[in-house]
């Protein structure tokens, strides 16, 4: 059993001795691979809440933003357009329903 894992991790795995087993994913795995590893990348960073982790979450959603044809830029004109619209969420409302 497999994960995807960042590019380098063959190579820091080949300078600590070890012979890795890898092989390139098709575009399908890849999509099916990254939708998995941003649910174990935001469950890591519901238990530990680093900085560290929202890095490995962020990394994952670019990566699967590229994978499905758009760019970064792309991606952050749409949250800027979405926010310009409807806010963001640094006022902390919580919206209980209505009257």
């Amino acid at each position: 059993m497999g994960k995807l894992v960042r590019d380098r991790i063959p190579e820091i795995i080949k300078a600590d001795g070890k012979s890795p087993i890898t092989r390139i994913l098709s575009e399908d795995e890849y999509l099916q691979e990254l939708d998995i590893k941003l649910k174990e990348e935001v469950a890591e960073y519901q238990a530990d809440k680093s900085i560290e982790e929202m890095a490995d979450v962020l990394e994952v959603l670019f990566a699967i933003c590229e994978a499905r044809g758009y760019s970064i830029e792309q991606l952050m004109k749409v949250k800027q357009d979405k926010q310009d619209k409807r806010g963001g969420f640094k006022d902390r409302i919580f919206w209980e329903g209505n009257k």
